[in-house]
């Protein structure tokens, strides 16, 4: 790794699999090459290690924080993979919700519907929705 802390990274790499799950974060790690390798290093060292190893505010908190924010900023490819992460962090159904309602209060109607859509698949594929709803 070189720049980083390894002892930083390590804890980030625990935090990041808890989160978004071993399998997902093993097959980014795997992904990895000489050009994005540094940057993948980098930001679990940083956002997860330094950010979320940070225990003032709980993980089911800042996966809530997280959504509320990547919803703002509609980068809902990150949002689909923090979805999962919140369900993963105890974060219910009825508070998604409640975190969308927000983001289309402050943010509009159509980010909160592409939030709605995201959420109702990674809820269906979750087994915390039916398949069948609209």
């Amino acid at each position: 790794m070189g720049t980083f802390d390894e002892e930083l990274f390590e804890a980030g790499l625990n935090r990041r699999k808890a989160t978004l799950g071993t399998e997902y974060v093993e097959r980014n790690l795997a992904a990895a090459d000489d050009f994005t390798r540094p940057f993948q290093e980098a930001m679990t060292a940083w956002c997860w290690g330094f950010g979320w190893g940070d225990d003032t505010i709980d993980a089911k908190t800042r996966s809530m924080m997280n959504l509320s924010m990547i919803g703002a900023l509609g980068k809902m490819h990150e949002w689909e993979v923090h979805c999962r992460g919140a369900l993963n962090n105890g974060v219910s159904v009825e508070e998604i919700r409640a975190i969308i309602h927000v983001i289309g209060i402050y943010c509009g109607v159509p980010q909160a519907l592409d939030c709605f859509r995201v959420a109702r698949k990674v809820l269906q594929e979750a087994g915390h929705l039916p398949d069948n709803e609209p």
